[in-house]
């Protein structure tokens, strides 16, 4: 079945495609109701989902009890800044070895997994980073 194209899902695809700092429902939100003023939360949470489930962004959980979107559906891992909240993507780990591992001390199927590094960014470290209420305000 195909899609039936919609302006507000394409809006809020374009805010997301080239983002790399994996926001909220809340900031798609409130930056894509610039251009639709009577698009609501509940079509842009709708409409992530929707996204999500045809493969073009993916969910990811970083313990906030929040859903944070990630257009980058490739697969890598996450590191989430404990000063500033950021969640930065990381690349290059030996996924398979891992999966592999996993599977030998695991006698369930085992259909995925996710990997989230804990600390403080370099930013952080540096004392540079501003809060990521600011961040987000500043996009």
């Amino acid at each position: 079945m195909a899609l039936k194209y919609s302006k507000q899902r394409q809006a809020i695809w374009e805010f997301l495609q080239d983002r790399t700092d994996h926001p909220t429902a809340d900031v798609v939100y409130n930056s894509v109701r610039k251009d639709y003023p009577n698009l609501s939360l509940g079509t842009v949470y709708r409409n992530l989902m929707l996204l999500r489930d045809i493969g073009k962004v993916r969910t990811v959980d970083v313990g906030d009890g929040i859903i944070h979107f990630d257009p980058q559906v490739r697969e890598h891992n996450h590191f989430i800044c404990s000063e500033c909240g950021r969640i930065l993507d990381i690349g290059g780990l030996d996924t398979d070895r891992i999966l592999a591992d996993a599977a030998t001390n695991f006698s369930g199927k085992i259909e995925g997994f996710t990997v989230n590094f804990h600390g403080i960014c370099a930013d952080c470290l540096k004392g540079k980073q501003k809060a990521p209420a600011d961040d987000v305000a500043s996009r």
